[in-house]
């Protein structure tokens, strides 16, 4: 992005200032991101402290076939992203975009996933509260385990879902040209989000799916 380059905002000095800029705002909010989801985890380790038996019992009603396969998923979406931003930085508009709709298709993927995986353990009375009917499980409290379960998959989908938006636009910008080797910012801070959401399922996946 050279210095008249119309996306340059008007209180940056230049182009290097501004993507440094966008880049330093976007770990800081990433940062933010990691002490939300650490606290979760925090409350993950005292809970299975406090009731281990009950963890590694309750954990066998999760499905790990379907958790390997989003594992999977999301982990291939990273290489999409990543090889998005990598076309878009030699020029290449329709392979950038092309590994980018692959990226959106693979976030649909695991949601698609998770809504099987969710809807089965609503069959079965797993929800948290006073919708737990569940009696499947040895030990005290097992609802425990599904109400961390599904705060902890509910929030990461809940980005996952942010993530698809943020693809979807930076699609439209791409049909609109907006991005080149010379302007490709938005799309590096948005393949810093997913790459975020990527490591927080890896992990969740052995936390939650194989703790036994």
């Amino acid at each position: 992005m050279n210095a008249s380059s119309p996306h340059l905002q008007s209180h940056y000095v230049d182009p290097t200032q501004q993507a440094e800029s966008a880049k330093l705002g976007m770990w800081v909010f990433l940062l933010t991101e990691i002490l939300m989801f650490g606290g979760l985890f925090v409350a993950y380790a005292v809970f299975r402290a406090w009731n281990p038996d009950m963890f590694v019992q309750a954990h066998k009603a999760l499905d790990v076939r379907m958790g390997t396969v989003n594992t999977f998923v999301l982990i291939t979406s990273s290489l999409t992203m990543a090889l998005s931003i990598y076309f878009i930085q030699n020029n290449d508009r329709d392979r950038s975009a092309t590994f980018l709709l692959a990226t959106f298709l693979l976030a649909a993927t695991f949601m698609v996933v998770k809504y099987f995986e969710y809807s089965h353990k609503f069959h079965l009375g797993q929800f948290p509260g006073r919708y737990y009917t569940y009696t499947g499980i040895e030990g005290t409290n097992p609802h425990l385990f599904f109400s961390i379960y599904f705060v902890m998959t509910g929030l990461h989908g809940l980005h996952v879902l942010i993530g698809m938006g943020l693809i979807a636009w930076l699609l439209a910008r791409l049909r609109r040209r907006d991005f080149s080797a010379d302007y490709y910012t938005p799309m590096e801070m948005v393949g810093l989000f997913w790459h975020l959401v990527d490591i927080i399922w890896i992990f969740l996946f052995p936390l939650l799916y194989l703790i036994g």
